[in-house]
């Protein structure tokens, strides 16, 4: 490995630099953006659960906060929701808006290295191909296993760099995806807690477990 780096020329530093960077970026984000951690298909019944039993307290919110972005956004919304129905989207949207900056985190790196890492191949190649033709001149061209070799050595820096970028914009293709499909389930969520908490409607699976709830407690107590 390190014979063909050296092979490459300087220009396989950055390269190797920004495959390293590319690697760490892209476990971080597999973590990062698990569904179970954003956006827990569960919080807006338990939420909703608090609510009705009169359990939603300043403790509560602060929880729900430190939970999942998906927490941050509804517990901005609770907090505010006895000032309206307008006053609680604004403070879901600029909540939202802190919550998507973080999902995007290191995207744009990441799709920086996928643009970039071809083009420094190319220039190595390039570089290459100039020392080649340099030789040429200057011992002729009878010693064709010289110039083979110079050509190999020149086309290293471009496989090297698309080696780095097509995993790297597969995965930034795949998490700008992630990111806008759990955008839009926390916008549901958020959607559905305006109204709740508005009296428009109620949150199915919440309902569901109180009255079984009811049901068991009646059931008991005959």
């Amino acid at each position: 490995m390190w014979e063909l780096i050296s092979a490459g020329g300087w220009l396989m530093l950055p390269i190797v630099l920004f495959s390293v960077i590319a690697v760490a970026i892209v476990i971080e984000r597999l973590w990062t953006l698990r569904t179970s951690r954003i956006a827990p298909p569960s919080l807006l019944g338990q939420v909703w659960r608090w609510v009705k039993d009169g359990e939603l307290d300043a403790a509560k919110l602060k929880s729900l906060r430190a939970d999942s972005p998906l927490g941050e956004i509804l517990a901005a919304g609770l907090a505010n929701s006895r000032h309206g129905r307008e006053i609680m989207k604004e403070c879901i949207q600029e909540a939202a808006g802190k919550v998507i900056h973080e999902l995007e985190r290191y995207l744009n790196t990441l799709g920086t290295i996928a643009a970039i890492t071809p083009l420094l191949g190319l220039l190595g190649t390039v570089i290459g191909m100039i020392d080649v033709f340099s030789a040429i001149m200057a011992q002729g061209t009878g010693n064709t296993g010289v110039l083979a070799g110079g050509i190999s050595k020149a086309l290293i820096t471009t496989a090297a760099g698309l080696t780095v970028a097509i995993p790297a914009l597969f995965f930034h293709r795949f998490f700008v995806r992630r990111v806008e499909e759990l955008v839009i389930a926390m916008e549901q969520e958020a959607t559905k807690l305006v109204e709740v908490m508005q009296g428009n409607r109620e949150v199915e699976g919440a309902e569901q477990q109180v009255k079984v709830s009811h049901v068991g407690s009646t059931r008991k107590g005959a």
